[in-house]
């Protein structure tokens, strides 16, 4: 259990990085709006995100027409989140989107490991 925390970590940290790297790049850069631009960031982490966890974090059998369908479903719930953290943290509070982003970073991981691990990629 420790191990595949540890991996899942490392996957976080590469969607992370890829989420908030494209996030910023967008929002910094180009002047694209907050919510949009982590959104662009987070379609980029999906595809990271569930090669890592499929192949080496849960090391799962699953086929990818039942995972990638519950993933996505697991994805869908972390996308609602994150744009609501978003949207109140940067259109509501009016705070910068680094810091929102980084909380919506902390709360996201938390929600899809307990479901990755106990529905998405597991083989009944």
């Amino acid at each position: 259990m420790i191990a595949q925390l540890l991996r899942y970590a490392v996957s976080g940290g590469a969607s992370a990085l890829t989420h908030f790297g494209v996030g910023l790049a967008l929002a910094g850069g180009l002047h694209v709006r907050p919510v949009a631009a982590s959104t662009a960031g987070f379609v980029a982490s999906i595809v990271v995100s569930y090669v890592l966890q499929h192949a080496w974090v849960f090391r799962s059998h699953a086929g990818h027409a039942v995972a990638g369908g519950k993933f996505l479903t697991v994805t869908a719930a972390a996308f609602a989140l994150n744009t609501v953290v978003l949207w109140v943290g940067t259109e509501v509070l009016a705070a910068p989107f680094p810091l929102v982003q980084a909380v919506a970073l902390v709360a996201i991981p938390v929600l899809n490991y307990t479901l990755n691990s106990r529905w998405t990629f597991r083989v009944s």
